[in-house]
């Protein structure tokens, strides 16, 4: 076989992973014809056919999902390295860059980054946004961690790593009473609720409960922002079901009240990273920390 041109592989790549060829080409500024030259002359020197084409839709062979993967991992290595000369290998700065979902408490990322922040030799980048979005910049290397409360798994074309860092257990919080109960529900009948969004994991294991008992709450606002769903928690009067870390000062200062925790309902906090060559000191540091340190209060 000749040396591979690694130009062909790189339109082979990038038609792959839209499986169309007119995607490609407007997404690579090149004609069509020229696109479908390039892949087949990557065929014709490999005697390897990599497509099935049927119409305008290309389906990988057998044979074209394998050399796929072995794409994702060059091309993956080559925008890693990309990244890293802009960072500036010689700098003895670190630059962490740190993506976190919407969803997640300001409380439990600011306790991940704390022993970062006194550092005079570490810079922090922080971007907050959807989790597909923040998954894609983990990807292209334009971040180098996710924080998120939802899990992803690892599939041929991305090798997430999904580590646990933090759990806890999710409670029904209120404004000061020194009345109130602690049985659910029984004792939270008379309420009006702040719910996370149905699309969160915490209020589907909510829904389940209450189903459970034949509790029907008394449904204020469902809110998908734990930002927003913390300020209403402290100035509606409502109950609240969220994890302790959210509304933690709040708590400290008495404008709030844990009054039960829910049985068997958790937030879980994961680090979503990828497969690199190199991982700066400082972020390899905070995937070290307790767990207990992030929840602290």
């Amino acid at each position: 076989m000749s040396r591979l041109n690694y130009h062909h592989l790189y339109y082979f790549w990038s038609v792959a992973k839209v499986g169309n060829l007119t995607q490609a080409a407007k997404k690579l500024h090149v004609s069509q014809s020229a696109l479908s030259m390039q892949i087949k002359q990557l065929e014709d020197v490999s005697d390897t056919r990599l497509f099935d084409r049927m119409g305008r839709t290309l389906t990988l062979t057998e044979a074209g999902r394998i050399v796929l993967g072995y794409a994702n991992e060059i091309f993956s290595n080559g925008e890693e390295l990309e990244a890293f000369l802009k960072q500036g290998k010689q700098s003895h700065r670190q630059l962490i860059r740190i993506g976190s979902i919407s969803t997640l408490s300001r409380n439990f990322l600011e306790a991940f980054v704390a022993p970062l922040l006194p550092r005079s030799l570490v810079s922090i980048s922080m971007q907050s946004g959807r989790l597909d979005d923040l998954l894609y910049r983990l990807q292209t290397h334009a971040i180098d961690i996710v924080l998120s409360n939802i899990s992803v798994q690892s599939d041929a074309e991305n090798k997430w790593r999904c580590q646990l860092i933090a759990r806890q257990q999710v409670s029904v919080i209120g404004p000061p009473d020194k009345q109130h109960g602690t049985h659910f529900p029984e004792d939270f009948k008379n309420y009006r609720w702040l719910l996370p969004s149905r699309q969160s994991e915490i209020r589907a294991a909510f829904d389940s409960l209450c189903g459970q008992w034949q509790f029907e709450p008394d449904i204020l606002a469902e809110v998908d922002d734990m930002a927003m769903l913390r300020l209403l928690a402290r100035d509606s009067g409502a109950l609240s079901v969220l994890p302790k870390v959210v509304v933690r000062d709040e708590i400290s200062r008495g404008e709030l009240e844990e009054y039960a925790t829910l049985p068997n309902i958790f937030e879980n906090f994961y680090a979503i990273t990828t497969k690199k060559q190199y991982q700066p000191s400082a972020l390899s540091e905070l995937l070290l920390q307790q767990s207990e340190m992030l929840l602290s209060e």
